[in-house]
């Protein structure tokens, strides 16, 4: 099977009309979500079946307008796949569902990122367009497993569609290393972080799922890193948020320029709270760096920065799989753990490639269990 250039090499002919292509498949994005949400329930409402295969082809119609070619190749076999739904060959199913919500997410990142300039490589898009189109032309009784097949490429993981995060609680206990003040810093470091949750439903139960990640993900590697620092740096490592504006922090919609910009000032304010505290500077190094990436794009230092701790490494990959889990919430669902792990996986020069491996072990363990 021979994938063209537009996806192994795919460029930039028009920015604008790429943009406009952006923003039409973040508008139609959602109704895909709720359709195949409902369709879960009610898989024969021919009324739900074919709104999704219009949001569909409409998208490919966009990208064959905006003349974005890659787009065009991941949306044409997912188009045959539901035409082919929508005429009684095939039957719906979660795995279907899956494969087809992993294409899209798949989409935004890539065009995303051709957007910005980015590298596309660590998305893998021709075994993902070599993936559907198998799918689109499988017999009915191999459907789930050419669906499984993709994910399972696509994501590195096992296929279990529906799968969903469930906190577990602290997963590992921590000893404490220091005096009784260090037991009772890190709970008045914990009722900030109550605080932040406090604000906001989105958060609920968020500081124990952050917990238990950056626990395990560090146990994996035999506690490389300082558990009592790390403890505090996951308590406190947003709790500058509350420093800005809520109108900028719990804001949904797209951010200005200048928005971003003073959200990007939040990992200083607790940073400097734990840096004036006695025997916290590791977790001040920890909350300080959290948002810096390898390839220098990160904040609030960016290229400034000469050394990324390995606590703020754990602490930016938990936090982003944290925040991918409740991405465009407003749509309705959260996002499968599936779904969530491909797309941290897919963001090779954002995160440290090293700590990428143990928090994958983390999750393949949630996953199976």
């Amino acid at each position: 099977m021979t994938i063209s250039a537009a996806v192994t090499a795919p460029t930039v002919t028009d920015k604008e009309a790429l943009e406009e292509f952006i923003e039409s498949l973040s508008d139609l994005a959602p109704n895909i979500e709720r359709d195949i949400a409902r369709l879960k329930t009610a898989p024969d409402d021919h009324e739900v079946i074919g709104s999704l295969f219009r949001a569909i082809h409409n998208i490919k119609g966009d990208a064959t307008l905006c003349k974005v070619e890659l787009a065009v190749a991941i949306v044409h076999p997912i188009e045959t796949v539901l035409a082919r739904f929508r005429n009684d060959e095939i039957a719906f199913s979660d795995m279907i569902a899956e494969a087809t919500l992993l294409a899209l997410d798949r989409l935004e990142l890539a065009t995303e990122a051709l957007f910005a300039g980015r590298s596309l490589d660590g998305l893998r898009l021709a075994v993902l367009v070599e993936e559907l189109e198998k799918l689109a032309v499988a017999t009915p009784a191999e459907m789930d497993d050419c669906a499984g097949s993709l994910i399972e490429t696509v994501t590195g993981f096992r296929a279990s569609a529906g799968t969903s995060f469930a906190p577990r609680g602290r997963g590992s206990s921590i000893s404490a290393k220091s005096p009784s003040q260090a037991a009772d810093d890190l709970r008045f470091f914990r009722s900030l972080a109550n605080q932040l949750e406090a604000r906001s439903l989105l958060f609920k139960g968020r500081t124990v799922r952050l917990l238990r990640l950056a626990m395990e993900t560090n146990q994996v590697m035999d506690m490389a890193v300082d558990p009592m620092q790390l403890e505090a740096a996951v308590y406190m490592h947003d709790v500058g948020m509350m420093f800005l504006p809520e109108s900028v922090w719990l804001k949904i919609d797209r951010m200005t320029s200048e928005e971003k910009e003073i959200l990007h000032t939040h990992p200083d304010f607790a940073a400097g709270i734990l840096a004036r505290m006695d025997s916290w500077s590791e977790a001040a190094e920890m909350v300080a760096q959290h948002h810096e990436m390898p390839d220098g794009h990160g904040y609030p230092l960016g290229g400034k920065v000469q050394h990324i701790c390995d606590g703020a490494k754990i602490l930016a990959i938990v936090d982003a799989f944290e925040a991918v889990m409740l991405k465009h919430i407003n749509r309705g669902r959260n996002r499968s753990v599936l779904r969530a792990i491909a797309e941290i996986n897919a963001c090779d020069t954002q995160f440290s490639p090293e700590w990428i491996v143990p928090f994958n072990a983390v999750i393949r363990r949630t996953v199976e269990a």
